[in-house]
């Protein structure tokens, strides 16, 4: 069965080019990628990030040679089930709006002793190198499959943090005056080569902003978390990259994940 859908997933991609091919609407090969999909997240390699996140969580490590099982995620110390649907959240202790991993990255300077500059000197993944916070993230991420996103928007500057975030997604500029909204404001079936670009202002379609991240990324072979994603859309639309960790990042993602609440998310998923 397993190898069948991958035949026919590969025959789909082969077939174009995709204006002409006629034996099949863009509904239909979207359905094809999803069937392909379901059958990689049965064996899904990002299991094998959650392994190794939940051992950097338990480890003493840093110049503290401390584990991150003190770390507050907003649920208490320690206290990981439940907690990424939570977030973005607001943190009395930096008096900020944080998400996962720019949480995890301050426990690791505050708890651990690592330095913000060797954390943010390469933070994303590349061929040979997933940075330990994807790893950590990955399994924070994956101890609240299942739970329905519900991010908290009860302290103001949670609700700053969304105005703001919106404000964020809604901004144009760079030489080609694009916003997030320009290919994620819209409704209707718009896409960019073969992938779907839904509406993430409404809350209906935003779940396909967060789920399946962080997500192991079939191209590449490696885990990436939102963080990366987003980073790359600033890259995409011809704009600065926010610094890793960012409050604009964080911001950024408290609008996406407010507007998904009531979803349920699945956990760290596959991407193309």
């Amino acid at each position: 069965m397993r190898q069948a859908l991958v035949l026919g997933f590969v025959a789909v991609f082969a077939a174009g080019p995709w204006p002409q091919a006629a034996a099949q609407t863009e509904d239909e090969v979207n359905a094809e990628f999803e069937k392909f999909r379901a059958v990689l997240e049965q064996d899904n390699p990002a299991e094998l990030w959650e392994v190794k996140g939940e051992e950097l969580w338990k480890t003493p490590r840093g110049p503290k040679n401390a584990s991150l099982e003190k770390c507050d995620l907003g649920l208490g110390p320690g206290m990981v089930k439940g907690a990424y649907v939570q977030m973005p959240r607001y943190f009395a202790d930096v008096d900020r709006v944080m998400d996962a991993e720019a949480r995890i990255v301050h426990c690791m300077i505050t708890l651990q002793g690592f330095t913000y500059a060797e954390l943010a000197k390469a933070p994303f993944s590349s061929a040979t190198r997933t940075p330990d916070p994807v790893s950590i993230v990955t399994y924070v991420a994956a101890q609240s499959a299942g739970m329905k996103l519900a991010p908290s928007q009860s302290h103001p500057k949670e609700k700053e943090a969304y105005t703001l975030g919106k404000e964020i997604f809604n901004f144009r500029g760079g030489p080609w005056d694009f916003s997030c909204a320009s290919c994620h404001g819209l409704e209707g079936k718009k896409r960019i080569r073969t992938q779907l670009l839904p509406n993430f202002a409404n809350p209906a379609t935003a779940i396909a902003a967060v789920q399946a991240w962080p997500g192991y990324r079939m191209t590449g072979g490696v885990m990436h978390s939102l963080q990366w994603r987003l980073s790359d859309c600033f890259r995409q639309q011809r704009l600065p990259k926010p610094d890793y960790a960012s409050e604009t990042l964080s911001l950024l993602l408290t609008y996406l994940t407010v507007n998904a609440s009531g979803h349920v998310y699945k956990g760290p998923g596959i991407k193309r």
